[in-house]
């Protein structure tokens, strides 16, 4: 095999490409990776790792203004905004500089420049305008990745009007804030600027925020949210926007077509994202495009032969999860691996990563129901808990949906302190095809928050203990 020829080649070394290209070397195949600008792509660089770091100290703030609950105190409490995203940018380098010893200890090839398909098995790669040489496999992974969606008229124009990026590594705070967008991306900004003192209003286009949410926790959000000082306005478009020198005017719209005006000093869009399918030469070679995303089956395949796609290029969930585990399956496909599951979208967690936290996975109440399940529903309130009354972290939830005739678990909603940790144990239930029996059955340790769990299971069947 030649230098330039490979068993897999992947585009894109985001965290569906990069852990593509690792697995495919574990197997023995002769690996590149194509990535034009970070190693670890928008997640580690521009999503879902800095933006941890930011909120991590957003919540410590939080913590320091409540000293007294737990009879501390401390005096002048206050911040540095650069040395907050100083932070967050260090923490995103130290992790993508370990996506590269990864890539390197696993003997994978990184060639750095844009890639587009030829057809045939051939890439042509390029660097600041320059052709590379071509780059030959017998299978080709796009794991592109995608980028912030825009709407006509509210253009983002990285000063007044921000994207995730920019929101993420501002100079100073501003004085206030519109969010337009409440699903994880927005209410994970808003929930940042707001604990640190910015006026924060959010406009959601749907009926409540956290739309995917199950409907319960959507409306306990909101109300923590709204405690917290924010303002939320669903059901409401933003018309247009008018920018000065000094501040952005919004247009808003409610849904009974009543009109209002918003001063603020900055806009965040999070409206959604949309797939980098352009310059890929996807048209020419007959990859399918729908809305924005590559068109795949439950093997990734494009229906190109050789061709696969992978992650947010291959459209929902928006999920870094979602790209690695099927940058494996489609791998392990490729290999001819035995035992190797297509992917079943209601086993895949969602975390938002606002305070308080919100965790779900499988099908809220509502959409258990219009699917024709006759359903079991457990709640466990964190006041009841032990664990969470000691962190001082008495408010939250845990909801559990089951199907009543087979005991299945059909979905589990969660908002409180660490539920984005605590919602992989359902994960691994619903994996396993765990019923309500064997989780009734599992001993969960105490003190802990995971007792709640197991009570809004035992609930759902009339057995609680602690309510």
């Amino acid at each position: 095999m030649s230098e330039n020829a490979f068993d897999l080649v992947v585009i894109g070394a985001g965290p569906g490409g990069y852990v593509a290209a690792i697995r495919a070397a574990q197997l023995g195949m002769k690996t590149a990776v194509i990535e034009r600008e970070h190693l670890g792509g928008i997640c580690l660089n521009w999503g879902c790792i800095p933006t941890k770091a930011l909120l991590r100290s957003s919540e410590i703030y939080t913590l320091l203004h409540h000293l007294d609950d737990f009879g501390l105190s401390a005096k002048d409490i206050s911040f540095d905004v650069s040395k907050i995203v100083k932070r967050s940018r260090a923490v995103s380098a130290q992790l993508a500089g370990g996506v590269g010893y990864l890539l390197k200890k696993n003997k994978v090839t990184v060639i750095d420049g844009e890639a587009k398909l030829k057809g045939g098995g051939v890439v042509a790669v390029a660097k600041d305008g320059k052709a590379l040489p071509d780059v030959k496999a017998k299978h080709i992974i796009l794991a592109t990745g995608a980028r912030a969606r825009t709407l006509p008229g509210l253009e983002p124009d990285g000063k007044q009007v921000w994207t995730y990026k920019e929101a993420m590594v501002p100079d100073a705070l501003p004085k206030s804030l519109l969010v337009v967008g409440s699903g994880a991306i927005g209410i994970e900004f808003a929930s940042f600027y707001n604990s640190l003192g910015v006026k924060t209003t959010v406009v959601e286009v749907m009926d409540r925020v956290l739309p995917v949410e199950d409907e319960e926790i959507s409306a306990l959000a909101a109300k923590a949210f709204e405690k917290q000082g924010m303002s939320l306005k669903t059901s409401t478009t933003v018309e247009k926007l008018e920018k000065t020198a000094s501040h952005v005017t919004a247009t808003l719209k409610s849904k009974d077509g009543k009109t209002e005006t918003v001063q603020v000093d900055r806009v965040i869009l999070a409206v959604g994202i949309t797939g980098n399918v352009e310059n890929l030469g996807l048209e020419d070679v007959g990859v399918k495009v729908d809305r924005g995303h590559v068109v795949i089956d439950q093997w990734c395949e494009t229906g190109v032969d050789g061709v696969y796609a992978i992650g947010d290029l291959a459209g929902p969930p928006w999920l870094a999860h979602k790209a690695s585990h099927e940058g494996v399956l489609c791998v392990e496909h490729i290999a001819g691996l035995k035992g190797v599951h297509p992917l079943n979208v209601a086993n895949i967690p969602g975390c938002t990563y606002c305070n308080p936290q919100v965790a779900s996975i499988g099908l809220s109440e509502a959409a258990a129901k219009a699917a024709g399940h006759d359903v079991n529903v457990g709640r466990f309130p964190f006041m009841g808990n032990g664990k969470a009354i000691a962190l001082g972290e008495p408010e939250g939830l845990i909801k559990t949906v089951f199907d009543s005739k087979t005991g299945e678990l059909l979905g589990a909603h969660m908002i409180g302190a660490e539920v984005t940790e605590l919602i992989q144990g359902y994960s691994v239930a619903k994996s396993l095809e765990t019923t309500e029996a064997e989780l009734m059955h599992a001993v969960f340790p105490h003190p802990t928050l995971s007792e709640m769990m197991h009570e809004s299971v035992l609930d759902a069947y009339g057995r609680v203990i602690h309510i």
